[in-house]
């Protein structure tokens, strides 16, 4: 292939789910409801959570984060998704495709380290309740996202400063509907191991260490709760939990459906849907989640939406 130098690069072309133009209107209504829903679900949470007083401990306060960085995260990827589908231009410009691998690392990542920031919530109040209050104080509920949020975008920004250095081929098409680190690694005519390399270590370390986390919290969440005499009490703690282990198995098992897929799968097409399963069905999902199985949420909920106060 012929080589390009990658200042010279002007825009990618994002294939999309697929390239027939007779099921591109019904990509397109699928992904606005999708992208509506998830925008509607978390801003719905976020509100609920910031008009209701009874609300404002911290494990609502990481929710409320969570919502954000979804909505953040489908954002990033779907209204440029839908722009295309409408345009019938499927290019990306380069600095837009930079941008979007950029906001997936950071965004993604802040996700995955605000589930081991919940975990440990969770742990402290049901492993020691008595200090929850001294331990979780608002200014380190604070400092624990703003500490997330810096450690994803020290994560971002090696990757995105390597991929400038990265000589482009002629053949700028990624097989995804927004631009996967992976997939433009790919596009490149020039040595690529210190990418992988760096990509597999930012990824082992700053998705494993937080991974390890929740797996720590909650092993020590189920000891405690096996400790305690009444099923009535093991099942009110477990449920105090609840909500967030379901947005952990449902987060954690669409990002090793990703992996799975694309290590035993060579195609294009089921590493997209593969990827849209990670990136856009739990950030949808996840308002539902903690709404439905929460009942101050619902209570919360529902005099938001009549407009009544909260008695609580």
């Amino acid at each position: 292939m012929e080589l390009t130098n990658q200042t010279l690069v002007s825009e990618f072309f994002l294939v999309g789910l697929t390239d027939d133009p007779e099921l591109q209107p019904l990509i397109f209504c699928l992904f606005l409801i999708i992208y509506l829903v998830t925008i509607l679900g978390n801003l719905l949470i976020i509100l609920a959570v910031s008009s209701d007083s009874h609300l404002h401990t911290p494990m609502y306060f990481f929710l409320s984060s969570l919502s954000f960085t979804d909505i953040c995260i489908s954002t990033t990827t779907i209204p440029k998704m839908l722009v295309n589908i409408q345009a019938q231009d499927q290019s990306i410009t380069y600095t837009g495709c930079l941008s979007q691998v950029s906001f997936v690392l950071i965004f993604g990542g802040l996700e995955n380290c605000l589930l081991a920031v919940m975990a440990y919530d969770r742990y402290v109040a049901i492993c020691h309740p008595l200090r929850y209050t001294v331990i979780m104080h608002a200014r380190r509920c604070v400092l624990l996202v703003l500490l997330s949020l810096l450690v994803t975008t020290v994560n971002a920004l090696p990757h995105s400063l390597m991929i400038l250095r990265l000589s482009l081929c002629t053949d700028l098409e990624i097989p995804h509907f927004f631009c996967e680190l992976a997939q433009v690694i790919k596009l490149s005519c020039s040595e690529t191991l210190i990418n992988y390399l760096l990509m597999y270590l930012g990824t082992s370390l700053f998705a494993g260490v937080p991974f390890s986390g929740v797996i720590f919290s909650y092993t020590q969440i189920v000891s405690s709760i096996l400790r305690i005499p009444s099923i009535r009490g093991q099942y009110k703690a477990f449920s105090t939990c609840g909500s967030h282990l379901s947005v952990v198995c449902l987060f954690y098992g669409t990002g090793l459906g990703v992996y799975m897929s694309s290590a035993v799968s060579d195609s294009s097409v089921k590493n997209a849907v593969a990827s849209m399963m990670y990136i856009v069905v739990p950030q949808m999902l996840n308002p539902f989640i903690y709404s439905l199985r929460n009942k101050e949420m619902k209570e919360s909920l529902r005099h938001l939406i009549s407009g009544t106060p909260s008695l609580l």
